[in-house]
């Protein structure tokens, strides 16, 4: 009973520490459907807990947008700050005010760090590195790099310069398919090798598509070139690719492999059809629990639970890292639907054609 009492007690000051408290809570743009996932599972998750949340997406995947939201969530007293920031080199100033705040308001970098700023406390993600890495296994065991004579032809899409993310994904995948391309095995016609050469503005897929059918002018690929993988470091820019691939006349019987991130629906359906051949899931609800553990903490003075740490050029970040599973089309129904992420008729569309 002693037990059960004391249970309670504890239960009840976790909710009265959060009742009333406010949480602010900043996501990228709703142009990504993934963020519209995180934001709303985040949202249940504090709720649940008893805090408020203002929750508030950035407008047009607008930089300054998402600063002002941001600070006029300081100046609203949030008591702390979850932020996935469109640039995470940009926020360094406002959160200067977050800083100063009485009390100071601790802010939760969430799935991308926030750089060169020390107002970050707690940073919750998955490893990027590993999910590059993860991508560009897929390609190295479907072209059977080890045993196939090849060569093979590869391009690299990567995503926007000012997230971080893009940097570790990239030295991920360069892990894995480095030796091959040092050998000749692996093959990037166009020359855009390294990592600046290949970004992603915005990660928009008009921004992959635009570059890819630059590229298939200028390579000849489809004519004179096969094309046999494209890394691309998330969906929406695998969605690029693939709608170049379809307007140069590729179809599912040729497409090359192309990877992807996030398991949007869009993608998940061009699974189905043979238009994209992977991409990493990264289970938002399991990414709102981390964070919604890390605000409770908080907000009771306590260090969250970390199992590592990231350096963001100002301070060593107590960090924790969600898992991240690769799916194919033979573990979508497994992975994705069984788990309750998505209904079966979430994931049933047609492709595009």
């Amino acid at each position: 009973m002693k037990k059960y009492l004391l249970a309670l007690f504890c239960l009840i000051g976790t909710l009265t520490a959060a009742a009333g408290e406010t949480v602010g809570v900043s996501m990228p743009s709703k142009v990504l459907p993934r963020w519209t996932h995180d934001g709303e599972n985040l949202k249940a998750a504090l709720e649940k807990d008893g805090f408020k949340v203002r929750l508030l997406f950035g407008v047009n995947n607008n930089v300054s947008n998402q600063v002002n939201d941001v600070e006029n969530m300081i100046d609203a007293g949030c008591r702390v700050l979850v932020i996935a920031p469109i640039d995470g080199l940009a926020f360094t100033e406002v959160l200067r005010k977050a800083e100063a705040h009485n009390p100071p308001i601790p802010v939760i970098a969430y799935d991308r760090m926030i750089m060169n700023t020390a107002a970050v406390a707690y940073y919750a993600s998955f490893d990027s590195t590993q999910v590059g890495a993860m991508q560009a296994q897929f390609i190295k065991e479907k072209l059977d790099l080890d045993n196939a004579a090849g060569p093979f032809n590869l391009e690299i899409f990567t995503g926007d310069a000012g997230d971080p993310n893009v940097e570790l994904l990239f030295n991920g995948a360069m892990s894995v398919l480095k030796p091959y391309l040092d050998a000749g095995k692996l093959r990037i016609l166009s020359g855009q090798r390294e990592r600046e050469q290949c970004y992603t503005k915005g990660w928009l897929s008009e921004a992959a598509q635009a570059r890819l059918e630059g590229l298939i002018s200028s390579v000849g690929y489809g004519r004179s070139e096969k094309l046999d993988a494209v890394l691309c470091q998330n969906d929406t820019v695998a969605n690029g690719v693939t709608d170049a691939l379809l307007a140069g006349g590729y179809h599912a019987a040729n497409f090359p492999l192309i990877t992807g991130q996030d398991c949007d629906t869009l993608s998940v359906v061009n699974m189905r059809h043979g238009l994209q051949a992977m991409s990493v899931f990264k289970d938002t609800r399991a990414l709102a629990a981390q964070v919604a553990l890390a605000v409770k903490a908080l907000v009771a003075g306590e260090t969250p639970v970390s199992a590592t740490t990231y350096n963001n050029g100002q301070k060593t970040v107590p960090a924790q890292w969600c898992d991240a599973v690769p799916v194919t089309p033979d573990k979508i129904d497994a992975v994705l639907v069984k788990s309750g992420y998505y209904q079966p008729a979430d994931v049933a569309g047609d492709a595009k054609q």
